[in-house]
């Protein structure tokens, strides 16, 4: 199953924030590439605790800026 996580840059506080409501997932970091990393594992595992194998999700960044 694909995942649509959306990334934005949040101007007013500084950080990238990404959120997902299907997962659910709301996580920010200062750096772009350390979010997507963020989210790699935050999601994984919160995937596999509700079931769902690794292998089956494929995560899709929607970026605004």
């Amino acid at each position: 199953m694909t995942y649509e996580i959306l990334a934005n840059w949040d101007e007013e506080a500084g950080v990238w924030c990404a959120v997902c409501n299907d997962i659910p997932l709301a996580l920010e970091s200062n750096s772009f590439d350390a979010l997507i990393e963020k989210v790699k594992t935050v999601a994984i595992e919160i995937l596999e605790l509700n079931g769902k194998r690794e292998e089956d999700v494929k995560l899709c960044f929607k970026v605004v800026h």
